[in-house]
């Protein structure tokens, strides 16, 4: 049996009440850790005419996946953390929650997004793109860099605490994703922030890796659509949750301790 040697670690995993932060939550747990399930609340309105492309928080789900992560799903503690991750301080909020509930973290899966409706370049608007990227490229830039201050001053008295894994959800159309211009390239970002903080975080002890999903049917997808994009993937099939929760599970666990600054394509061989 392998030992991904998660045992008891503190993961932090945002949007994670439903879709594939849940699933991500889910196989964390199956390992025997600390799972902090962010959600959100208190969404605020969008302007006429627009609309979010995929379900917003839902705390009471995220409480009841909790309850189930203890008690069916192997974790040794869940706990649900909420705050807006467009706000300025969610960062620190959410650790602080994570922290004084659950002990030190030492994994940050950045897995919750922002998508509007349009999002094509003749919708573009200066608050849409501000929306997008604050959720999608400015707060998993700073929990990665929360995370780091705090493993830093936990590093300088144990040696033990170096250790520590980010693993952010990019998409593998960030490379030109026409129709929905604001999310490509906020990603296309994250894949850029996931390689510099990588170089910088290294010697730190701190691994900083992507993973790209392809089409993954978390709800969102008409049969219409999954019978559309299912010849383009090699493998024959659209995504389930678990297939990207199982890649992002490796890259945090010891079998990757010498992985870093890679963005792994997990897409059934989807945008080859």
């Amino acid at each position: 049996m392998i030992d991904a040697e998660l045992t008891g670690r503190t993961v932090l995993v945002t949007g994670a009440d439903g879709g594939i932060g849940a699933a991500v939550a889910t196989g964390f747990a199956a390992q025997g850790a600390r799972i902090a399930l962010h959600c959100l609340t208190g969404e605020k309105p969008l302007p006429d005419g627009v609309t979010r492309e995929h379900s917003a928080g839902d705390r009471e789900r995220a409480e009841r996946l909790a309850r189930w992560l203890t008690e069916h799903g192997g974790a040794e503690a869940a706990h649900v953390v909420t705050g807006d991750l467009s706000l300025p301080g969610a960062a620190t909020g959410l650790f602080d929650a994570a922290e004084a509930a659950l002990g030190p973290v030492s994994v940050v899966v950045n897995n919750a997004a922002h998508c509007e409706s349009p999002d094509d370049t003749l919708s573009l608007t200066h608050d849409g793109l501000h929306r997008t990227y604050a959720v999608n490229v400015f707060a998993p830039a700073l929990l990665t860099a929360e995370l780091a201050r705090r493993r830093r001053e936990l590093s300088a008295a144990d040696a033990s605490a170096r250790d520590a894994a980010v693993v952010g959800i990019s998409t593998d159309a960030a490379r030109a994703f026409p129709g929905q211009v604001g999310y490509g390239t906020s990603k296309a970002a994250l894949e850029a922030f996931t390689r510099a903080a990588a170089i910088e975080l290294g010697p730190l002890g701190i691994r900083v890796n992507a993973v790209a999903p392809g089409p993954v049917q978390t709800g969102w997808m008409p049969e219409s659509l999954v019978r559309e994009v299912t010849p383009a993937i090699p493998l024959r099939r659209v995504g389930e949750p678990r297939d990207i929760a199982d890649a992002v599970v490796f890259l945090a666990s010891a079998q990757a301790r010498w992985i870093t600054g890679q963005v792994l394509q997990a897409a059934g061989g989807h945008a080859l």
